[in-house]
């Protein structure tokens, strides 16, 4: 009996301390999971799903209350956001994985263009030995082709005339005076006559009036400096002539594309006149002086045009292999200069996270020289990656819309998608800015048509900026990242406005309208138009994930709804 009562107490013992030890980890395990619960919980707000905090508090846009959001519901990390298919669709994003975009560049290749001009190692100059008076000109016209020793011209020299008369009488006196004879003949060899014009005037016995000038060499007039009855000095120039057997291919070199270049690389040489044709030749000079006012230095190409297939001011475009081995990384990666943005000193690009769905994020990258229309990429990217190379800045709106890192918006916190850095604003010309301007009084009209719930006026003002962008002098732009970002903000302002002009349902025109005022405010920002412009939101626009617009009043006048809701909406903004 005492055997069994100290058996019942070892299990009574066994199950008190199992129950404590399975409690405390029960409360370990409770513990550990609202610990893990509380770091990921995320809070949002139900009118404004796009707003994600890490703690509870009044949503930034409406100030309503924050209510948590579904842990990982979106299985998103913190600067990722996703696209829809039809937001895709409609913004024309286009992606391509880096690798792929390398064996389609060609990692070695760079682009550049240029223009045929004469070669002026064979140019030469036809000038008047002597002063006189034009009597008869018989070149035309420029573009005329002569051979050496073709008639030129004839000029009466009254000097020339009085030194024939000198020969005449030095002629009669050489047997008695033959330093006076060759004293007179040595004159008239340094006014370029010849032999046989000396020895023909002193047999004729008579002095030539109207002396002919003859061609030193064969070649092309390119350029007339005189015409009939024209007096000239001694040493004047009549004619240029040049020599097009052989012809220069200039091309623009960019400052920071000079390392990239040498004497006797090889470039081959395509132009328009003929598509099919490739012409190989090699760099015979690299200016040393750089062009303040365009930042490029002059390369050289000599061409053989015995055919005469080239012609001075003709467009060529050069494709010639960088020094890789030397200067830069054999690995290093190439990218279209479209999916780069820049903020100042920062260079952006977006990338596509996952294969399968419309997931981005941004990267920053750190750029080494531009390669034609690429971009080397010297940290920021791997080979394998996909990038965003169509719609970057439509992206860049949606990442701001959604309070994720952007181009605007530096900061990792998504705490207020309204508190953006400040882009460094680009010097350019003001006759730039004032044509940006031009394009922004457009967009106005546009705005106010929408305003006023008017398709056809939207149609019509769409039209015209069309037209004002291109009225855009695109060189007024000397900086090298102003100008490639100037082309890509300008594709993406004209695409939107073209799909505005092209539909006549409003609300689709709206919704173009959000992409065209996110690329143009971006212009500005950048460029500046001289004007103090409202930027202003609406948080129920572009199904309730907001959308931005420029005013040039405070009032707020809604273009994305019009009488429905007129003044929905705040200022977000004062671009100065």
């Amino acid at each position: 009996m005492k055997k069994y009562l100290i058996y019942i107490g070892l299990i009574v013992v066994g199950l008190f301390l199992g129950k404590m030890f399975f409690a405390n980890s029960s409360i370990n395990d409770s513990t550990q999971n609202h610990s893990e619960e509380k770091v990921n919980q995320m809070w949002t707000c139900s009118m404004h799903p796009q707003i994600m905090q890490p703690e509870a508090g009044d949503c930034p846009i409406c100030g309503m209350d924050l209510i948590p959001a579904e842990v990982g519901a979106d299985g998103l990390e913190e600067d990722q956001f996703k696209l829809s298919e039809n937001a895709m669709a409609l913004a024309n994003i286009q992606t391509i994985t880096i690798n792929d975009s390398n064996n389609q560049i060609g990692s070695n290749a760079i682009k550049l263009s240029g223009k045929i001009v004469e070669n002026e190692d064979a140019t030469s100059v036809q000038t008047a030995h002597f002063g006189g008076r034009i009597e008869r000109l018989y070149v035309s016209s420029v573009g005329e082709k002569v051979n050496r020793g073709k008639l030129l011209a004839r000029i009466y020299s009254p000097e020339l005339f009085a030194a024939q008369q000198e020969l005449l009488t030095a002629a009669s006196l050489k047997e008695s005076q033959p330093a006076l004879y060759k004293a007179v003949r040595g004159k008239l060899n340094l006014w370029k006559l010849s032999e046989k014009q000396i020895n023909s005037i002193e047999i004729s016995g008579k002095p030539i009036a109207n002396f002919p000038i003859y061609a030193n060499v064969s070649g092309v007039v390119s350029m007339k400096m005189v015409e009939e009855g024209n007096h000239v000095m001694e040493g004047a120039p009549l004619l240029k002539i040049s020599n097009l057997n052989t012809v220069w291919a200039n091309f623009d070199v960019y400052e920071n594309q000079i390392s990239q270049f040498k004497k006797g690389q090889e470039v081959v040489v395509t132009t328009n006149a003929y598509p099919a044709k490739e012409f190989k030749s090699k760099v015979s000079f690299i200016d040393p002086i750089l062009d303040n006012a365009t930042r490029t230095i002059k390369l050289r190409v000599v061409l053989n045009n015995r055919k005469g297939l080239f012609k001075p001011g003709m467009f060529v475009e050069g494709k010639v292999q960088r020094i890789a081995p030397s200067i830069v990384d054999k690995q290093s990666i190439l990218i279209p200069a479209s999916a780069v943005l820049w903020t100042g000193k920062r260079s952006v690009v977006y990338v596509k996270s996952t294969p399968d769905e419309p997931i981005f994020e941004m990267r920053e990258v750190t750029l080494g020289s531009k390669m034609g229309e690429n971009y080397e990429v010297i940290k920021g990217l791997e080979g394998d990656e996909e990038i965003v190379v169509n719609g970057t800045f439509t992206i860049d709106a949606t990442a701001q819309l959604q309070g994720k890192r952007s181009m605007m918006n530096q900061n990792k916190s998504s705490k207020d998608i309204v508190e953006k850095e400040i882009v460094s604003r680009i010097s350019v010309d003001s006759k730039f800015q004032n044509q940006l301007k031009t394009v922004f009084d457009d967009y106005i009209k546009l705005k106010n048509a929408l305003v006023n719930d008017n398709p056809d006026l939207a149609k019509d003002a769409a039209s015209v900026i069309i037209s004002s962008l291109g009225k855009v002098d695109m060189k007024l732009l000397k900086d090298n990242a102003a100008h490639t970002h100037w082309m890509t903000v300008e594709k993406e302002i004209k695409s939107s406005a073209n799909s505005i002009a092209d539909v006549t349902e409003i609300e689709k025109q709206r919704d173009h309208f959000i992409h065209l005022s996110s690329h143009l405010t971006s212009a500005i920002q950048l460029f500046g138009v001289n004007q103090e412009i409202y930027n202003q939101f609406c948080p129920m626009a572009n199904d309730n994930k907001g959308a931005y617009w420029l005013s040039l009043e405070k009032e707020i006048k809604n273009p994305y709804f019009g009488d429905k809701m007129l003044n929905c909406g705040s200022v977000k903004e004062i671009i100065e």
